[in-house]
Parts: structure tokens; sequence; C-alpha cells
């Protein structure tokens, strides 16, 4: 198994044995014997990954060489690095993997042939490989036996930086490199660090295609109609993609191209906590021999699983491959979106649960992506904070916001898709006085935006937001569609809104390049 094509290249000579494309099986075996994890009552494997339980986006690097550096938006998201300091940290991390076993994926990002990026993974550890397996699309045999890297990833937890010399803020890493077409990542074992360097990989490359990347979940109604959902970790993507009524395209990565919608992925890694059979089937079921859970707590004796518990981090994950979900669609591929679904956890409580936006307020939004960050999901969050990330995805884009903001807006024109603002965060006061939204309500307005049954509906513009909030919808108590009476204290709320609405348009005051009409979308001054 050691004569794996490329490795040379990379530096990594003279390694242990070298295992490609491992069916699922062998690697969970390899990866108990390794004492890798642990194997859980529901057969899944059940991994720790100390220190980083998240995203670590302090650590996250690019090499600025002239080839990019005119294109990509540097700053506190996109921080350069040099080509020295790149070279020094390579070279030690790879005499690092001298006489290491490794384990090399070969698949490909991206459901649509005419888009699809062939990548290598190289993993220190059996468990990371059996994480990008499942997460990445797989090859068939006869595209494993043609199959050449495009990008690579090596991804070597055990190495670790050193800031005094490598100029890094930590241990931890990753550093992505265009010109090489490489990424390299170390002192970090939370997996997502590897499906958010590609991730952000395809947002440097598809717009140049003209191709929309996007951070979102993708699903298909009965009748062929396709929907979107965008939003950060923990606002919903998953789970309100994952809706048995309709099938699931993917979870939380896909490309708008002239064509329709397409997965980047082939599987979900979706957050566990306080996981029910009850309130999320699909995900509960889905969670089975050959799926990944990272930082979930398994009693030692029963391996019986405790989602509610945070022992470890809120962030607990879990990673399975698509078909896991009965109703997925294979190859993730759909139409052009009729509907489109902005998600937003809103922790002052004062945002509608579900509000129609038109396009000039669309692309407002889009551009504030606002959100909370929610515990666990980066390092040192430890509750929910107000936050505003450029397209519901500003750790992952290496350009400026307004090339992702044009290409969706463009396409919601041609295509006349329906844009909703839904807030799955608080209601009937702010975080630590109200309570989160009802997911069994937010399932109920979803759907009732996806069906068409709100297109008759009276509406009322918010005083503050200027969003269209309807008056009724089925499955939901009239008085949950406006916050205002959801709260003890109508003063407060009024301050909190206004207070909110502030920070909006604080926020858009730091992009140079809005349209007029569009910076007019947002709240109103007062």
């Amino acid at each position: 198994m050691s004569n794996v094509s490329g490795l040379g290249e990379l530096g990594l000579t003279n390694h242990g044995t070298v295992y490609r494309n491992l069916p699922v099986a062998r690697l969970v075996e390899i990866a108990l014997a390794r004492g890798e994890g642990i194997l859980t009552s529901n057969g899944a494997l059940c991994v720790r990954t100390g220190k980083y339980t998240g995203r670590s986006p302090n650590d996250k690097f690019m090499v600025d060489t002239p080839a990019i550096h005119d294109t990509v938006n540097w700053g506190a998201v996109n921080q350069p690095v040099s080509e020295d300091t790149y070279q020094s940290i390579y070279r030690r991390l790879t005499a690092y993997l001298q006489g290491r076993e490794l384990f090399v994926f070969d698949g490909f990002v991206g459901a649509d042939p005419t888009y699809r990026l062939p990548v290598r993974v190289v993993n220190q550890y059996a468990w990371q490989d059996l994480f990008v397996h499942q997460l990445f699309i797989r090859p068939t045999a006869a595209e494993l036996a043609e199959h050449e890297p495009r990008f690579t990833v090596i991804c070597a937890p055990g190495f670790k930086a050193t800031p005094d010399l490598d100029g890094t803020r930590s241990e931890a890493f990753a550093i992505l490199n265009f010109d090489r077409r490489l990424v390299i990542i170390g002192g970090t074992s939370y997996a997502g660090e590897i499906k958010k360097s590609i991730f952000t990989v395809m947002n440097y490359l598809l717009p140049e295609r003209g191709v929309c990347p996007m951070h979102c979940s993708a699903n298909i109604g009965p009748v062929g109609d396709t929907a979107l959902f965008f939003g950060l970790s923990g606002t919903g993507k998953t789970t309100l993609s994952a809706d048995p009524e309709r099938y699931l395209i993917g979870d939380d990565e896909h490309g708008w191209s002239d064509k329709g919608i397409f997965n980047f992925e082939g599987g979900c890694y979706a957050k566990c906590i306080k996981l029910s059979a009850e309130h999320e089937p699909q995900i509960w079921n889905a969670i089975r021999f050959g799926s990944v859970l990272e930082n979930v707590v398994v009693d030692p004796d029963s391996r019986a699983v405790d989602y509610d518990s945070d022992a470890l981090t809120e962030n607990t994950r879990a990673a399975y491959p698509v078909d896991f979900i009965p109703n997925a669609v294979i190859p993730g591929l759909g139409g052009h979106p009729q509907t489109v679904v902005f998600l937003t956890a809103d922790a002052f409580g004062v945002m509608p649960p579900i509000a129609k936006l038109t396009r000039e307020q669309a692309m407002y939004q889009f551009l504030s992506g606002y959100t909370s960050k929610l515990a666990g999901t980066e390092r040192g969050i430890t509750e929910p904070q107000a936050t505003f990330s450029s397209c519901f995805g500003a750790p992952f884009l290496p350009r400026t916001p307004m090339v992702y903001a044009d290409l969706l807006g463009e396409r919601i024109v041609k295509h006349n898709a329906s844009v909703y603002l839904v807030n799955t965060g608080w209601t009937g006061g702010a975080y630590g006085t109200g309570q989160r939204m009802s997911l069994p309500y937010t399932r109920a307005m979803v759907r009732a935006a996806l069906n068409g049954d709100l297109d008759q509906v009276e509406f009322t513009r918010d005083p503050v937001f200027g969003i269209l909030v309807p008056a009724t919808c089925p499955g939901v108590p009239a008085e949950i569609l406006n916050p205002r009476a959801t709260w003890a204290e109508a003063e407060k709320f009024d301050a909190t809104a206004r207070k909110l609405a502030g920070l909006f348009r604080e926020n858009l005051a730091k992009f140079k390049d809005v349209p007029a009409n569009v910076l007019a979308a947002g709240p109103a001054e007062g």
C-alpha cells in the first residue's frame, strides 16, 4: 500500500505504510487498534479532539504571492504569511511525518462533474481519514484509478508550530497555498479545519468560473422545488434541511451555476448537542456504524451516547455520509431555487421569527450575515454573542463580500426566487431572559414559506428593520410572529431593537462598494 504516487513530490519520503482509500470497516478497525477512539452503542466511532473542539480562525493563514495578492481580501480573516515562513513550517511538518503511517483519501469536491475539484487528503490519524472519506465525494473504482489531485491537504495534528519561530498565534495552524495548490494543518485535531479549508479553496476558485459558492444547505420538495438555507453553524441549516417531507441535497456547502445547485460534499457534519430522535429523527438515525462523533460524552461501561452533555464542549459533532439520510439526492444536484431562507440565531430576541425580504433587503441581510456565535463553535466562545459574518460565511471567503453578494443577487433576480429571513434564536427576551425559538414552530414557518402558504397572507412592515412580517402562519400562534408582543416590557424591547439596528448600520458602514438602494433597505435610524 506504500506505492502512492505523488507523495515524494510533497516531500513525504521515507514514511511508513501508506493506506489509500481504505474501506470504512478497515479504517474503524485501525482507529480502534491505535486507541484513537471508541465504538459507541449505536456503532459510531467517537473521538476526542483535545484542546481544540472548534475551528481556530485566528490560526488560519494564506500564503501571499504575486499570483493571488490582488484578488484576496486581506485582513483579519485572510491573514497573509510569507513564502519563506510557509516553507519553514512545511519542511518541519514533512520531517515530522517521516517514518509514520499515513492515510490518504483521494476523492472529489463538487457533485457537478463540470465544476468538481479532485482533492487528496493526507492524514496522520485513521479517524480523520474516515472523516474525510465520509464528508467528501467518494470516487468509483474507475475514478480512483484515474484520479489526479488538483488540491492537497496534509493534516498532522501531532505537529505543532512554534509561535516565536513561525510567527503564528499558537501551536495550531491551517495555511493555504494557492500557488502550490496545497493546505497544511497542524497542532489541532478538530476535523472541521480540513472541511473548511477546502471550502475556502472552492470559494476562491469558483467565482472565476461564474459559479456562486454558498455556505448553505439545500433540499428539494416533492414537486421538484429547490430551497436553500443560509446560516452559520448552529443556526439550523442541517436540522431544517433534513426534512422527511423533502429530499436532501446537502447540509452545508453548495454552488449555484447556470445549470442549478450542486453539493460540494458527500456527507454531513451536524451539531448534535441535545440531539433527540423526536425532533431530529433523520440525523438521529444517520449516526451509526461508519459515522464519526467528535467530543460527545459516552458512558465508558455501556458505551451509550449522552447527546445532552456539554462536558467537553457544546460544539459536539456528528459526521456521516449524506446517503445515511434516507431521502438524500444522489448525486447532490438540484434545479434553480424557488425559495431562499436566511437563518439567524438572534441573541437580542428582537428579530421576527419569519419575514419576507425584497431583493434589496435580501442583499442587505446577505452582506450583514447577522447571527450569534454559539458556544463552542470557535475557541473562546462560551455563550452566544451577536456577530455579523458577511454572506453567512465570512471566515471562508477569500474574496471581497460583494463578489459573492453580486453573484447571489443576480441569480435571485434571474430565477425570481422568494427570500425569507428566519430567526431560530431567542423570543420573549434576549439571551438569558427569553427562550430559544420552538423548533416545531420554526419548522411550520419554513414549511409555509416553501409551500407557498405565505404568498396570500397579509404582511406588516417591521417599524425598525423594515422587513415584512406575516400576520398569520399555519401552525404558529399569531402572537409568536410579532416579537414585541412576546416581551413583558415593550419599552425594553424597543430600546433593544434600536440598539441592534444601530449595530446593523455600523457594520454595513465598513463596506465602501454597497449600492445606495441596498444601503437604504437596512434598518431605519431613530
